[in-house]
């Protein structure tokens, strides 16, 4: 029992370090495409939001004034 669970600990381990890596001054530029963001399209993710926001009667998080009638 002992060492299944050093050998999960381990395996963890091994899977836990192995996203630690340094990126390569040569990779930085695959990292900066547009692509790679994680919102790609800053301007439809905030008017899909105000949509969002104004159709369901609500703010909050966002950043968004108002409520619910579509107005701000």
């Amino acid at each position: 029992m002992n060492k299944k669970i050093t050998i999960s600990v381990l395996t963890l381990a091994a899977l836990v370090l192995n996203g630690c890596s340094t990126v390569k001054p040569w990779e930085r530029d695959l990292l900066a495409k547009p692509q790679m963001a994680l919102d790609s399209d800053p301007l439809k993710t905030a008017f899909d939001d105000h949509i969002y926001f104004s159709k369901e009667a609500s703010s909050g998080g966002r950043g968004f004034g108002g409520g619910g009638c579509g107005c701000n």
